[in-house]
């Protein structure tokens, strides 16, 4: 999770932003104008997702058997399907009807001088940021898979007789 998070710091060098510039856009479009807080909300809102999102993935694997990790390899199949669902029912409807939107607007208004730039930065790359978002997902997908089904490989949740 947290590699992956760091891992989004490549969408800061490809944009052309400071580092951390992704996490205050989440910040920023649920209102918060202040450049460090927008940061430090928009990376707990990511790393909460994702461990919820983790979670989600485990609690299903244990009652619907098709998403049971039962091998690394089967792991990263399963993990796979949940970054694709993730980038679907959340990134794509998140990306495009609110974030993108509300960083569109700032080209017109902004609260402050940073925000104005950070909308500018990210004007014309939208679908750079949804397909390489569709990337990060699978990574965090697979990466999720492979070690859920390492551990059951190495039966880390079960009694050891």
């Amino acid at each position: 999770m947290w590699a992956i998070s760091g891992l989004l710091v490549l969408v800061d060098y490809v944009s052309g932003t400071p580092a951390g510039t992704f996490f205050a856009v989440i910040g920023i479009s649920l209102g918060i104008n202040d450049p460090a807080l927008a940061q430090y909300v928009g990376f707990g809102l990511h790393l909460l997702t994702g461990t919820v999102a983790g979670n989600i993935y485990g609690q299903a694997s244990i009652f619907w058997r098709r998403m049971a990790p039962n091998s690394y390899r089967r792991g990263i199949i399963t993990g796979l399907v949940v970054g694709i669902a993730l980038w679907v029912i959340l990134f794509v409807p998140l990306g495009t009807f609110g974030i993108q939107p509300i960083l569109d607007s700032f080209t017109a208004s902004t609260p402050n001088q940073y925000i104005y730039e950070i909308s500018n930065q990210f004007e014309g790359l939208y679908p750079l940021i949804i397909a390489g978002s569709l990337a990060f997902h699978l990574v965090y997908g697979a990466l999720l898979g492979f070690l859920a089904g390492r551990m059951t490989e190495v039966r880390v949740f079960f009694n050891q007789k």
